[in-house]
């Protein structure tokens, strides 16, 4: 046939071949799994060989590097002390020959007896003997207005530099410089630019400001020694007007060769950083080309963008002493660190990881090289055991296939009499019957098809019962339901000035909500809609029993409180079998415009009044029909006016339920009645229907839907 895709043809074998091809594969199977697992376990032993000498020397690399790293740091840590145990005791010194000498000049300042008149040797003008005095600077703009008393007291710190300065050789130069712009400087020396001013210097300015001793951070020296710092205190005497600062320069070379380097080594260095974290010294800080008038700006390590150098500091700054490990300039490095307490700076010591290290690593790398040499040897052992496992391999499978022909011709003559049987039950033939005498399954099997056409025969004869049987029962429930809808209005009274309709959409073939329209005197409308507990045929007689009972006692009594409280008495007395109906009756006043309800145990109905975008429910006190004799029933009476709607309906609206189990609800019921008050009453029924059935998407429709609307135009 034109179109039709070709069948599928599948490879058909017999049975003979199946158990051959079954045997074969299982013995293949069997082998090859034996010789897997064995060169499995070859490979895991080389392999567990090869890891054992890894991992043996991963651990010894991991024991002697913690040792190494433990030895290192706290070999580190005790430099650390030591280098700033010396720089302590060598910065002190130096602030010590400054306290002495600003005590010199204070008794000079004190007592004029002490000053004698001396030659005071201008840079131009060299002495004999340069080591043996000071020289005069005088800053621009002062020659002229020299102050000769205090120029003649300032020229005596000569006596005290000269000591001083021979006893100690970090100093790289003493000096007092005067707020009247002298300066003496000591050693002599020539080429002092004509520019310069002490009052100018950082040195100068910070201990004017301070009033204390301070050291100043690096900056270029005017007379060529490089990086300078200086250790400075003011000396005054307010009642000459005389402001000195006595100075002691020491050269960052000094500090790194003579003070924190002298214990270090090659493979590392040491730096030194102040209280605000400004590198003071270090191997490579040089000016460079700058000028001595040029800014000279030190890196800061709490501006570094290296995290861990920036925690170092931190720690540094506060005055804590310790080792860290940090990753900067192309590795890691050790950093031992520890303040030097006459200063309020700390010493630290940098020492790369890797060298620390290094022959554990070498260590490593001879265990490495064992490791692969035993990995070779297993591996030649390997390759002769695959040799002679292929070999024997050969052999047992041509013994399987032999074994294999001759036990598949025994096992295949039971399965074609089972063959033959089963074409004569395909062909019609129930009664045919299957002879196989093996004494194991087959014969079980055999016994098995002959029952099993037996049972087959019962079998297709209680069908045809069962099917008449429920096809009756169809056709049943389908003329109950007919008679169901047949309860139900054919459709609503045509009120003047009143918009009304209903629906009922059973969930079952019958169910258990109605609706009504009772007439009520000429000029009033009784309006009923219930629920009635449960499903199905039981919850449809139910349905039927209480509709008649209401409609009996509505119909010939108008008030809405005693008409249902009689049907109640009637319902209660004929119910036997624990339902109960939950009902809401209203009635309709056509001239008043008045709607006078009771609600027994019912949902309560929404009103949207004209003119609100609010939804009102209509409730009221009271319990569901045929529960307890007497019921206690509260009359509410609303007025409606022009545009009212009013929405009756039962929990099938409203407890809807969608692939997510959530439920429809009165707000999602409220917001739609919101949005169609405009339509007819039979179009807000039919996009109520239509939202419900759209949320609840594929979910069967759980429990009946019964809604009724009035709308006053």
């Amino acid at each position: 046939m034109a179109g039709k895709e070709p069948e599928t043809r599948q490879i058909r074998l017999s049975v003979k071949t199946k158990i051959l091809l079954v045997f074969l594969a299982l013995s293949v199977s069997a082998l090859l799994l034996t010789g897997i697992l064995a060169f499995i376990q070859i490979g895991d032993v080389s392999r567990y060989a090869v890891e054992s000498s890894s991992a043996l020397g991963d651990r010894a690399v991991e024991d002697s590097t913690a040792a190494m790293e433990r030895d290192a740091r706290e070999s580190l840590l005790r430099l650390a002390r030591d280098q700033a145990y010396i720089s302590n005791i060598i910065f002190d010194r130096v602030s010590g020959e400054i306290e002495m000498m600003a005590h010199y000049a204070r008794e000079i300042q004190a007592d004029p007896a002490r000053v004698r008149p001396r030659h005071f040797f201008l840079q131009d003008e060299e002495p004999e003997d340069p080591a043996s005095t000071t020289v005069l600077f005088l800053s621009p703009g002062v020659e002229k207005d020299i102050p000769i008393k205090e120029r003649d007291a300032a020229g005596m710190m000569t006596d005290i530099f000269i000591p001083l300065f021979s006893s100690d050789r970090n100093l790289a130069a003493v000096y007092v410089g005067t707020d009247s712009g002298m300066s003496f400087i000591y050693p002599w020396f020539t080429g002092m630019d004509a520019t310069f001013d002490p009052r100018l210097r950082g040195w100068f300015r910070q201990a004017k400001e301070t009033g204390a001793k301070t050291w100043s951070e690096p900056y270029i020296d005017l007379l060529g020694h490089g990086l300078m710092m200086t250790c400075s205190i003011p000396v005054s005497d307010p009642g000459k007007g005389w402001f000195w600062v006595i100075g002691a320069d020491v050269t960052i070379e000094t500090i790194n060769q003579n003070i924190i380097g002298t214990q270090v080594g090659d493979s590392g260095y040491a730096m030194l950083i102040d209280q605000h974290g400004n590198v003071i010294t270090r191997p490579g800080l040089s000016s460079g080309d700058m000028r001595w008038d040029e800014s000279f700006v030190t890196e800061n390590l709490l501006e570094s963008g290296n995290a861990g150098l920036v925690n170092v500091a931190r720690e540094m700054i506060a005055g804590r002493e310790g080792v860290a490990r940090v990753s900067f300039e192309g590795g890691d490095r050790f950093i031992a660190f520890a303040p030097v307490q006459s200063v309020n700076w700390s010493v630290g010591v940098v020492m790369p990881v890797d060298e620390v290290i290094a022959p554990a690593l070498s260590t490593r790398q001879r265990i490495l090289g064992a490791s692969e040499e035993t990995a070779s040897h297993i591996t030649r052992q390997q390759e002769q055991l695959r040799t002679t496992f292929t070999g024997i391999f050969l052999i047992l499978v041509a013994v399987v296939i032999i074994l294999s022909l001759v036990f598949s011709r025994y096992l295949t003559r039971p399965l074609e009499n089972l063959k033959k049987g089963s074409e004569a039950v395909g062909k019609g033939d129930l009664d045919y019957w299957v002879e196989v005498h093996t004494g194991d399954e087959f014969e079980d099997l055999a016994v098995s098809f002959n029952r099993m056409a037996k049972d087959l025969t019962e079998h297709i004869r209680s069908l045809r019962l069962t099917t008449a049987e429920k096809e009756r029962i169809q056709k049943e429930l389908e003329i109950a339901r007919g008679i169901q809808q047949s309860f139900l209005p054919e459709s609503a009274p045509r009120i003047p000035g009143i918009d009304l309709e209903g629906l009922n959409l059973p969930a079952t073939e019958v169910g258990g909500d109605f609706y009504d329209f009772i007439p009520v005197g000429s000029t009033s409308w009784g309006l009923v809609i219930a629920d009635v507990s449960g499903k199905g045929v039981p919850a449809a007689l139910f349905m039927a029993l209480s509709r008649t009972l209401i409609r009996a006692s509505a119909s010939r009594n108008p008030d809405p409180v005693a008409s249902i409280r009689e049907a109640n008495h009637s319902i209660y007395l004929d119910s036997k079998t624990s339902m109960f109906v939950t009902l809401f009756y209203a009635i309709l006043d056509i001239r008043k415009k008045t709607l006078t309800f009771v609600n027994a145990g019912h949902n309560p109905p929404l009103l949207l009044a004209s003119g609100s975008e609010g939804v009102s429910l209509l409730k009221a006190r009271g319990i569901a029909l045929g529960v307890i004799d007497e019921v206690d029933l509260e009359p509410v009476e609303v007025v409606l006016s022009s545009g009212d709607v009013v929405v009756l309906y039962t929990d099938g609206v409203t407890e809807a339920t969608n692939e997510r189990d959530e439920e429809y609800g009165v707000e999602r019921l409220s917001a739609l009645v919101s949005a169609s008050r405009g339509l007819p009453a039979k179009e807000i029924i039919n996009a109520i229907v239509k939202d419900v059935t759209a949320f609840a998407g594929s979910r069967p429709q759980f429990d009946d839907i019964t809604l009724m609307v009035l709308k006053v135009e």
